[in-house]
């Protein structure tokens, strides 16, 4: 059949299937040489009747690697890190990922379903999967954490921001600020950023350090002037009336 065209020159591949179209319907009607019938006749008796209706959705290609939690509840997958139930953490899994999604299976059982991201380095974490500690920390970013302590006053700011730097890990950080949080409920607002004034010119700024002050009352201590000091009475103690 293809001998036939292969005088012609084709430009396209709409093209070249016009030309091949009739042909075919010629050859699948040619009758065997040693069978009764023809193609058309076979296909009708026998493929046409077991034939079913396309699938509603194409062939998605897929492939599958074995994976294991990690101690943060999350599986690799082309150095994309997905999160699975954390109750998973150590369990050996089975990822099933296409071109669009990511699917993680336990035991022949799918519990975790994610979009791809084929950004590497870069966690996706569904919130369900999530511990309740970290879950309840969650809707909690450094940059909300400070604003927050700017909405207090400049010194409760300063301690935040400190505490979100000097931790080794960010939820420890957030832990210690929510912390805070807590202390304005119970003192107050502004009893919180008068000790945490304290604190920053002890060179203190922690939670600690502003949970003391605030117990122990310094926060609401005055200053006293030299006129309030009450000296007592000696010969070498002259005080500032002796000057005037």
């Amino acid at each position: 059949m293809l001998a036939r065209l292969r005088h012609q020159r084709f430009f396209g591949l709409e093209e070249l299937n016009a030309a091949i179209r009739p042909l075919l319907v010629e050859l699948n009607e040619r009758p065997f040489q040693k069978l009764p019938g023809c193609r058309r006749s076979v296909f009708e008796a026998l493929d046409r009747p077991a034939m079913r209706p396309l699938p509603a959705t194409p062939y998605v290609y897929a492939e599958w690697k074995r994976v294991r939690a990690a101690f943060d509840y999350h599986v690799d997958v082309d150095r994309h890190y997905y999160s699975v139930p954390h109750a998973l953490v150590g369990q050996e899994l089975w990822a099933r990922f296409s071109a669009a999604t990511v699917e993680v299976f336990h035991r022949s059982v799918r519990v975790a379903s994610h979009v791809r991201s084929y950004q590497r380095g870069v966690h996706t974490t569904l919130t369900q999967h999530m511990p309740r500690a970290h879950r309840e920390h969650a809707a909690w970013t450094p940059t909300r954490l400070i604003n927050w302590g700017a909405s207090i006053g400049a010194n409760t700011c300063a301690v935040v921001e400190h505490l979100l730097k000097s931790k080794p890990h960010p939820e420890q950080g957030y832990r210690a600020c929510l912390g805070l949080l807590s202390l304005a409920r119970q003192y107050g607002q502004g009893r919180l950023e008068a000790a945490s004034t304290l604190a920053v010119k002890l060179q203190s700024p922690t939670r600690k350090s502003v949970l003391s002050i605030l117990k122990t009352g310094r926060d609401q201590r005055q200053p006293a002037t030299p006129e309030q000091i009450d000296l007592p009475e000696h010969t070498n103690v002259r005080g500032p009336k002796y000057y005037h």
